[in-house]
């Protein structure tokens, strides 16, 4: 086998054209996410409203599109009454799902808010489906979208809010699979009370976009036989349904850890099978997409071994420090959900600040970033317009738990307006450089604009509150095209993700 990686890129063979809400987020009830996170009011960076100005510009520089809200776990057990009106009116709760008091001061008009300050982002709002049912979502939806002359409507109006939200895309619940959900359903009880609650919302507005819950998660036993129960009930009045995975070091195995998008493509592939076969037993030439609506690594084995939490309000809690490792990995997931955008056309990162997240806080203090934030802010920023076809030709290595798995895994981009190209790849070996070849056909290219690297001699290493710079993206020399311009050459260091932009 050759000990270089290959691969043929051709304008004419494409994936299909990326939606700008691959590139959301997600905002939680959930530890620090909210409080001290994006809303500190008395923080130095505070706006008039408590939003953290230096977090916005963070998260400006992310390029974040969509922003799921309230979650979530924490939506289950949520009262979206609570959540508006005079801040200082708005009841203390018991948050169930994490364990914490909810105070309720950041609720659904400041959320609006942020996302306006944030610029070129749309709301996602997930309605309660857990201990709520249709009544309570069309309340919500009245309050948010409704212009005036309704009572809900006239309120939003009164608690200063005078224009609709406008929200077009809504969650029907969370992970309501779960054991661990508050009022967690079957998938028959759950996919009658989406199809009703769907059905109603259109009434109000026809072209809404509805996200029906999928399956936690791939290990979860009722897997696949959730999706096509929920979407026998819902396949006419939904558009898309949920994907949710996460991914960790598991028992010191690095190898099988630095793989784990072949998880997340056999995932997307099974699920996009499984909603193809209820679309054809039910006659349909309708297609249902898939929401991703929760992705990240997650130190999850971690949390689950953590003592449980006291009702503290805004407690610490998941707040993984990110690791070069971590970072290439993610970025790995973020090729996945690229090679796959034909029907993954929103994906929701989770989380935004503190919990989970490219973006870290100190409450009174400063703001970084994490050594995921720069490929996520690197693919919203260039993995625009078509994804073209990528076969990867590539050594392999052997992992645990996915077998033979090729050390290059890649995807790439087109601007058809420009002609511009970028390749996101990334290198699975933990101690050899990656000789790269890449097939120009086609394709109108002079020059390298740049190829951005991130790497470590310390895989390990991380940005903190005392090192928030330690890790960044570096710039690597050599990266060449032929002189017709039909092939690029590049090397691609151990354990690495990297951004090859050509013009």
């Amino acid at each position: 086998m050759s000990d270089k990686a290959r691969i043929v890129l051709d304008p004419a063979f494409s994936v299909g054209t990326v939606d700008p809400r691959l590139f959301g987020s997600f905002v939680e009830h959930l530890g620090r996410c909210v409080y001290t996170g994006i809303y500190e009011p008395g923080h130095p960076a505070a706006d008039a409203e408590g939003l953290r100005t230096d977090v916005l510009d963070l998260v400006r520089e992310l390029g974040v599109t969509a922003i799921r809200y309230p979650g979530g776990n924490f939506v289950s057990g949520f009262k979206w009454e609570d959540s508006v009106g005079p801040a200082e009116e708005r009841p203390r709760r018991l948050d169930l799902a994490w364990r914490s008091t909810e105070t309720n001061r950041f609720g659904l008009s400041e959320f609006m808010s942020f996302l306006r300050k944030v610029e070129g982002t749309s709301p996602m709002i997930a309605v309660n489906l857990g201990t709520r049912g249709v009544q309570e979502a069309l309340e919500l939806q009245e309050y948010t979208n409704h212009p005036s002359g309704t009572d809900l409507a006239d309120r939003r109006i009164g608690h200063g809010d005078k224009d609709p939200f406008g929200v077009r895309l809504w969650c029907l619940g969370n992970e309501m699979d779960g054991p661990w959900q508050i009022g967690a359903k079957d998938a028959d009880e759950y996919g009658r009370l989406a199809a009703q609650t769907a059905r109603a919302m259109r009434m109000i507005e026809p072209d809404l976009e509805l996200v029906a819950c999928g399956s936690s998660s791939q290990s979860m036993p009722t897997f696949a036989a959730w999706e096509a129960t929920v979407l026998e009930h819902t396949y006419d009045v939904v558009d898309y349904i949920s994907m949710h995975a996460y991914y960790e070091e598991l028992g010191g195995d690095r190898d099988s850890f630095l793989a784990s998008a072949v998880d997340m493509e056999s995932f997307i592939e099974n699920v996009v099978a499984t909603c193809d076969h209820v679309g054809a037993r039910l006659k349909s030439s309708k297609k249902i997409n898939i929401s991703f609506d929760e992705w990240n690594v997650w130190y999850l084995t971690k949390t689950q071994a953590a003592e449980p939490l006291n009702w503290e309000e805004a407690p610490r809690l998941l707040e993984d420090v990110y690791s070069v490792t971590d970072a290439v990995v993610f970025g790995s997931l973020l090729i996945a959900l690229l090679r796959h955008a034909d029907r993954v056309t929103v994906a929701c990162l989770a989380q935004l600040v503190n919990v989970i997240a490219p973006i870290m806080t100190e409450p009174g203090g400063p703001a970084w970033r994490q050594t995921t934030f720069y490929p996520f802010a690197q693919a919203s920023a260039y993995g625009r317009g078509r994804v073209l076809t990528v076969n990867v030709d590539s050594p392999t290595y052997s992992t645990a738990k996915f077998g033979e798995v090729p050390l290059l895994h890649a995807t790439a981009t087109i601007d058809d307006e420009t002609g511009a190209v970028t390749v996101f790849a990334v290198n699975r070996s933990q101690t050899e450089a990656l000789p790269l070849t890449v097939d120009l056909r086609g394709l109108e290219l002079t020059r390298v604009v740049e190829h951005s690297v991130l790497t470590d001699a310390d895989p390990d290493a991380r940005n903190t509150l005392d090192a928030p710079d330690r890790v960044a993206p570096g710039v690597v020399e050599g990266t060449s095209l032929s002189a017709d311009g039909s092939a690029l050459s590049a090397v691609l260091p151990p354990l690495s993700w990297n951004v090859i932009r050509l013009g």
